[in-house]
């Protein structure tokens, strides 16, 4: 039910599921970066060394789509990455325009240094939010 301030989980017409949404992923988000801060890594500076990782060197505005950010924000979070020298961004061969970004042999060891941390995260978000539930919603608005 509605509490009357747009925040309660009833159907209403003051409730804002974006607003709750919001709400509940800059949670999440604190928990992540909170287990992940000893490293010194965000959780989106962490998701972006995965998919490094996975994928191998990629065109940024690439790496921008399978983060799901923006292109500037990508670039926010590149940079200080590129100064630790976790990844390393350069002209791409057959254009120069086309950034290349990569992850280095040190952004391999951060990022094995970063997953017990957040795999603890992991465990705390599952113990609070049923991951049924979380693939359920992200196949609904199509965001997985």
């Amino acid at each position: 039910m509605s509490d009357g301030r747009g925040t309660g989980t009833g159907s209403g017409e003051d409730f804002c599921t974006c607003g709750v949404l919001r709400r509940a992923a800059r949670t999440l988000t604190s928990v992540y970066d909170s287990a992940l801060k000893p490293t010194g890594l965000r959780v989106t500076q962490f998701a972006i060394l995965r998919i490094l990782d996975k994928a191998g060197p990629l065109p940024v505005t690439r790496l921008a789509a399978e983060a799901a950010l923006e292109r500037t924000t990508m670039a926010r979070n590149l940079d200080p990455l590129e100064r630790r020298g976790l990844v390393r961004v350069a002209a791409g061969e057959a254009d120069a325009r086309n950034r290349l970004a990569e992850l280095t042999e040190a952004g391999r060891r951060a990022l094995a240094e970063a997953l017990p941390h957040w795999r603890r995260a992991q465990e705390e978000v599952r113990r609070r939010v049923d991951p049924a539930a979380v693939r359920s919603l992200a196949e609904a608005i199509g965001s997985h």
